[in-house]
């Protein structure tokens, strides 16, 4: 057994952030899938919005968060997380990321995203993401007091209640004591003990067909709390970037929203201009709007994308405001500064997820969530550009600062990781299968636009797979594709029971059978109470053995 201070699982910037503010005073373990690098937050392309001119205001900032979150934002997290947006960048600055500067050196290029009324983007070129994470990775990989382990996933969490150390209130669901996790070269589960454990385990574009996520985001966090008794929520508002690269050997390239905020005019094949038929705001509305409008004019035409053209500016202003985009496009024949680009939608964020409250603390003791894997109310039912990285350095932070406050746990021995009574796979053909089942109809039945007859045949047969993984799981050693997917599977039963619970059609979830929005703007929370019941009943030491 290992022992830590702060076990973190995910390598983005959430992760990174709350290892960098506490490793002053904790031994920390961070874990990464793969190399400390490959994580969504490196591969987010616009920037971090935040209030940074005197023509723009915090209320501004709050209002155009309320009304892409269609209701459903909390606002008081919301004013939270844009009043602490400049002093978060004036920080990532001070850490020496190089955000893009004007031209004549006067300052910070500040650039506009749909359904932003002000220029608030500060990023590096358009690759910002990539520039924080290098950054932060690099102080996080030098610092003594953090052990980074790449090429590690987490199996499970273990807490008091799973582990059989009985809480002291028996409705409680205990306290987080660490985490099983699978090295992934040696094929070994570890076990990891930690007085807080952190969950930043981004999101879970995995799940669907299309996605602008990397491989990594497999929903692990949310599926590792919602077996140990978290609550969920808003887990069907899952954001459909509207253009994402339409080409054969383009897997999940984004074209970013910072490209309609410069200009970029979307057209349909034959060169007509089609988003003020669908709202005023053009290409600048928000996001869901924007995405349901392609997917509209798809249908309607049979048509296999549509097209994003920013060719009217002058080149030299192209190739210096989107130079990843540039020169990915080029490695495929496609000239930007002359033609447009093929662009498709694809699954992008997930705007819900672990329960937390305001500084990240989930329904278990001691396990946090933050970023993209928790639902901490900023998003609401549609999340705003370039709010996602600041979340994540806001919460992390507030997270960070509570787990300096408390005074040292005594540690614990914990239970070591079985597998005594099981085998090596001999069918690993269904795990690659079921995955390619899963996306697909995850894509073809809960995607932009939902009925209930669609989500009623994914719930089928979501059930269905769980059983034949669960099967799987319990009688094989378990592998990095096989945790994977069954975490994916937990997720998308999630996704389905909240859109089914939702009986209307409000920001990111469009229903055909309820197409208006009703007066009143509820969230969609799930307990696992049945879930733990069955889990206490019929595998009460899941956790301890590989079952």
């Amino acid at each position: 057994m290992q022992q830590f201070d702060v076990l973190i699982i995910g390598s983005g910037l959430a992760g990174l952030t709350v290892a960098l503010k506490v490793a002053a005073e904790k031994k920390v373990c961070l874990l990464s899938k793969r190399k400390i690098n490959d994580t969504s937050s490196s591969w987010a392309q616009g920037g971090i919005a935040a209030v940074l001119t005197n023509d723009d205001s915090i209320e501004a900032h709050i209002q155009d968060t309320l009304i892409a979150g269609a209701g459903l934002c909390d606002q008081e997290v919301t004013r939270e997380v844009a009043s602490h947006a400049k002093e978060t960048v004036e920080w990532l600055i001070a850490q020496g990321v190089p955000f893009t500067r004007e031209d004549d050196g006067s300052g910070y290029h500040l650039t506009r995203e749909g359904g932003h009324s002000h220029r608030r983007i500060i990023h590096a070129a358009d690759a910002t993401g990539h520039a924080v994470q290098k950054t932060l990775a690099e102080q996080v990989l030098s610092h003594p007091n953090i052990t980074v382990l790449e090429d590690h996933i987490a199996v499970d969490l273990i807490t008091s209640r799973k582990a059989g150390i009985s809480p002291s209130d028996q409705q409680s669901n205990g306290e987080a004591l660490g985490a099983y996790v699978l090295d992934n070269k040696s094929g070994k589960v570890i076990t990891i003990a930690a007085q807080h454990t952190v969950l930043a385990t981004g999101g879970s574009g995995k799940v669907y067909l299309y996605t602008t996520n990397p491989d990594v985001s497999t929903g692990d966090g949310v599926a590792m709390a919602w077996r140990v008794g978290c609550r969920v929520a808003n887990m069907e508002f899952i954001q459909f970037h509207p253009t994402c690269l339409y080409h054969p050997e383009a897997k999940s390239f984004l074209i970013t929203e910072a490209v309609r905020g410069e200009g970029g005019i979307l057209k349909l094949p034959n060169g007509k201009r089609f988003m003020p038929d669908h709202d005023k705001r053009g290409e600048l509305a928000p996001r869901d709007v924007v995405a349901r409008a392609i997917d509209f004019e798809m249908k309607k035409r049979g048509i296999d994308c549509v097209f994003l053209d920013i060719s009217h500016k002058p080149a030299d202003f192209i190739i210096s405001h989107f130079p990843t985009i540039y020169r990915r496009c080029m490695e495929l024949g496609i000239d930007i500064t002359r033609e447009p680009i093929p662009v498709v939608p694809a699954a992008h964020y997930m705007c819900g997820g672990v329960m937390t409250d305001h500084i990240g603390r989930t329904d278990v003791s001691g396990l946090y969530a933050i970023g993209e894997t928790a639902c901490t109310g900023l998003h609401g039912a549609n999340r705003l550009a370039s709010n996602s990285l600041l979340e994540c350095m806001v919460f992390g932070q507030a997270a960070a600062k509570d787990i300096l406050a408390q005074a040292p746990k005594e540690s614990i021995t914990l239970p070591y990781w079985d597998e005594s009574r099981v085998t090596d796979a001999d069918e690993e053909v269904i795990i690659t299968h079921t995955w390619n089942e899963l996306r697909r109809f995850m894509w073809n039945y809960v995607g932009i636009v939902r009925t209930s007859k669609r989500l009623t045949r994914a719930m089928h047969r979501i059930q269905m797979l769980q059983d034949e993984v669960h099967e799987f799981y319990s009688n094989f050693r378990i592998s990095n594709n096989l945790i994977e997917l069954r975490n994916l599977l937990q997720v998308a039963e999630l996704i389905v029971k909240s859109a089914m619970e939702r009986h209307e059609s409000r920001g990111l979830h469009y229903s055909k059978d309820y197409p208006e929005m009703l007066d009143v703007a509820v969230p969609t929370v799930l307990e696992p109470s049945n879930y733990f019941s069955l889990l206490d009943s019929e595998h009460g030491t899941e956790s301890l053995k590989n079952k």
